[in-house]
């Protein structure tokens, strides 16, 4: 991982914690652990995405619709780096 990529990654995680009011879980985030589901260490739900979705509109202009896509992406740290990735190459 490269310095630019990291400092994406420490950038994207600030964003959606703050996004979703959480403080980042003892011990840290791991980049590719899951959001959502009853497992997961930050216990999202819909709402939160909703506000995921929101915070990264107005970051860097990339629009998340409610699509499979876009699910895919909330999954993790990676990959909604990856989504975004994408998105701003297209």
């Amino acid at each position: 991982m490269t310095d630019n990529n990291a400092a994406f990654l420490a950038e994207l995680k600030a964003l959606i914690l703050a996004a979703v009011e959480k403080d980042e879980p003892a011990g840290g985030l791991r980049d590719d652990e899951p959001w959502f589901g009853d497992d997961a260490r930050l216990g999202l739900d819909s709402l939160d995405a909703l506000q995921i979705s929101m915070a990264i509109q107005k970051q860097y202009g990339v629009r998340m619709p409610d699509s499979k896509e876009t699910r895919r992406a909330l999954v993790s740290l990676l990959a909604l780096a990856e989504h975004l990735h994408q998105q701003r190459k297209a």
